[in-house]
C-alpha cells in the first residue's frame, strides 16, 4: 500500500465508476495492465465483491490473473457511500491485486482489519490516510 493510494472524502459515484477509480489507481501505480480493470467489472457483474460492514473489495476475475504485476491495494473513502445494488452501501472500496495466490492473504488481511467495529468506523471517517497506511502496515498487508 503506498499513501498515494489512499484516497479519502470522494464525492459518491456508481458503482462502476468506483471500481474503475480503484482500478486506475492500481494500474497507476504499475500493479496490473489495463486489462485488470475490465476483469474487475466482469467480476462485480458475476458476484458481488461487497462483503459487509459498508466496505467492497473489487478485484479482477481469474482470466486477468496473467495482468497482474505485482500484488497492491488501494483504498477509497466514500463518505456518502457507493450503491453496491441490493441496499449493500460502501463507504471504503478497496482495490486488491494479488500475484499467485496472495490475494488470499490480502483478503484475510483486510477481513481482519476489519473486524474491530471501532477501527472500522475510524476508516470509515478518517480525514487522515496516515491512519489508513499504519493500519494496514501493521496488519502486515504489505
Amino acid at each position: 500500500l503506498m499513501k498515494t493510494n489512499i484516497v479519502l472524502n470522494r464525492a459518491t459515484v456508481s458503482m462502476e465508476e468506483a471500481i474503475k477509480h480503484a482500478g486506475g489507481l492500481l494500474y497507476n501505480s504499475g500493479y496490473v495492465g489495463e486489462a485488470y480493470i475490465a476483469g474487475m467489472l466482469a467480476r462485480e457483474e458475476k458476484f458481488s465483491t461487497y462483503i459487509g460492514n459498508n466496505v467492497a473489495i473489487p478485484h479482477g476475475e481469474n482470466s486477468v490473473k496473467d495482468c497482474i504485476i505485482e500484488s497492491g491495494i488501494v483504498v477509497v473513502q466514500y463518505p456518502n457511500g457507493v450503491s453496491f445494488g441490493d441496499g449493500k452501501l460502501a463507504k471504503l472500496v478497496i482495490g486488491i491485486a494479488g500475484k499467485g495466490n496472495e490475494h488470499i492473504q490480502l483478503l484475510a488481511n483486510i477481513a481482519e482489519a476489519i473486524e474491530d467495529e471501532s477501527i472500522l468506523e475510524k476508516m470509515l471517517t478518517t480525514n487522515n490516510p496516515d491512519y489508513i497506511y499504519e493500519l494496514f502496515s501493521s496488519e502486515g498487508m504489505m
